[in-house]
């Protein structure tokens, strides 16, 4: 069947890698995709967001699978849109209804959720734009350090920790003011865990889930942990500390009372669920939700994955998804990201891209690249993820490394210690 991919990075190369290899799939297309894509199938300028264009494409194509990567077109239903059109309706699409994507979608609908279904969480209270006073009185008598969340989609910028009062209640006063926009009308005031993080994922065709491998990643730009938050630097997976005892916890404490929850509440999900983890004294809590794959975590637990992908998206689809049909690479990968100079703050595009073809034993996933006169050059901050497999953290590490190095272009940076600290 034809089949195409909805977004352009790092997550959608690695399914496409993944799709492509599938005897099911004849036909590739990814929209808008970039220069890695480009080799695996044909790319299709269009925003993922213009439902119209994505129809008529995959029409034209005649398209039988769509998977969505990215949560802004989950978050504005196009699965809805697909399911409320006549033409569109008997084709397989991957990705949650609007209110599923809500999870991801607004912060204050995922904490009711989970309340409602005993899935734990930090305690946190939500107050809209009108309700600044309340807001401010609440922080007052808040234990310090306080996280402060924008409740709709804010590009991964809308978290804030802040370790002071007045800290707090300027940046709730600017947040409140739109200083993340339309998502931050409502914001989600939360209760501080301190613990280590991780991330677990199911793909789940609203009724049964497949466990997919779990992963963590590296979010600020400095080695150690340090310097501003980013979309991510990094990734591995499996993740040492997470033991039989506690994948056993977040199963029954989290992923199987969310899948009830959905299916009591009757919410139409067929898709990736992203569960962003804290361990607290041993114990798993939700710190978020999202509604698809993350970035770069898909880079790490998809090529770990052995079963057909495909076959699994539609299972999905038809709700026949069985726990038994899924298979596991057991050796250890590790994503480097290669970031432009100053990302996340200000960076330089369109620099050229050498020594892709000198890549030995990495899988190589890009991110922010387009061709240019027949090169591959930078296009966004996060430009390409370095994934090795290996029998050991360290063994697949340093293949990342050594292939790190090895691919050039103006202004290249990189964390040289992604899973050192699971060492």
């Amino acid at each position: 069947m034809n089949i195409l991919i909805i977004g352009a990075g790092g997550r959608e190369h690695a399914l496409a890698d993944k799709i492509a290899s599938s005897p099911i799939c004849t036909g590739l297309f990814i929209a808008p995709g970039n220069a890695g894509t480009a080799l695996l199938g044909k790319n299709i300028n269009i925003d993922p967001n213009d439902f119209e264009a994505i129809k008529a494409l995959v029409l034209q194509e005649n398209i039988e699978l769509v998977v969505v990567g990215p949560e802004a077109p989950l978050v504005a239903g196009i699965s809805d849109y697909f399911s409320q059109d006549e033409a569109l309706k008997s084709i397989a699409i991957i990705g949650p209804s609007a209110e599923g994507a809500q999870l991801e979608g607004s912060k204050a609908f995922a904490k009711e959720f989970m309340g409602r279904h005993g899935i734990p969480t930090a305690a946190y209270k939500y107050f809209q734009k009108e309700e600044l006073d309340e807001a401010l009185t609440y922080l007052s008598h808040h234990t310090l350090p306080v996280v402060l969340k924008a409740d709709g989609l804010a590009a991964g910028k809308g978290v804030l920790i802040c370790t002071t009062l007045e800290e707090a209640q300027r940046e709730v006063e600017e947040m409140l003011s739109g200083k993340f926009g339309d998502a931050s009308d409502t914001i989600v005031i939360e209760q501080f865990l301190s613990g280590i993080e991780f991330s677990a994922f199911v793909l789940t065709d609203g009724n049964q889930y497949v466990l997919l491998p779990e992963a963590k990643d590296y979010k600020r730009i400095g080695e150690g942990d340090t310097g501003l938050n980013t979309g991510g630097m990094g990734a591995v997976s499996p993740v040492s500390f997470v033991d039989e005892a506690l994948s056993q916890k977040v199963l029954t404490q989290i992923i199987e009372p969310t899948i009830k929850g959905l299916r009591e509440e009757k919410i139409k999900y067929k898709g990736f669920i992203f569960f962003g983890l804290i361990v607290v004294n041993n114990e798993p809590f939700v710190i978020e939700y999202n509604c698809r794959l993350g970035d770069p975590e898909t880079e790490v637990i998809i090529p770990r994955l052995q079963t057909d992908l495909v076959e699994l998206l539609l299972s999905a689809w038809h709700g026949t998804l069985s726990v038994s049909t899924i298979n596991i690479d057991s050796r250890t990968a590790v994503t480097i990201v290669l970031a432009s100079g100053g990302y996340p703050g200000a960076f330089e595009k369109g620099k050229t891209i050498k020594g892709l073809d000198h890549v030995d034993g990495s899988r190589i996933y890009h991110s922010g690249t387009s061709i240019y006169d027949k090169s591959v050059i930078t296009s966004g901050g996060r430009v390409l993820a370095v994934t090795s497999m290996g029998s050991t953290l360290t063994r697949a590490l340093e293949k990342s490394l050594i292939n790190a190095e090895t691919i050039q272009f103006e202004g290249k940076y990189y964390r040289r210690d992604i899973g050192k600290d699971l060492m």
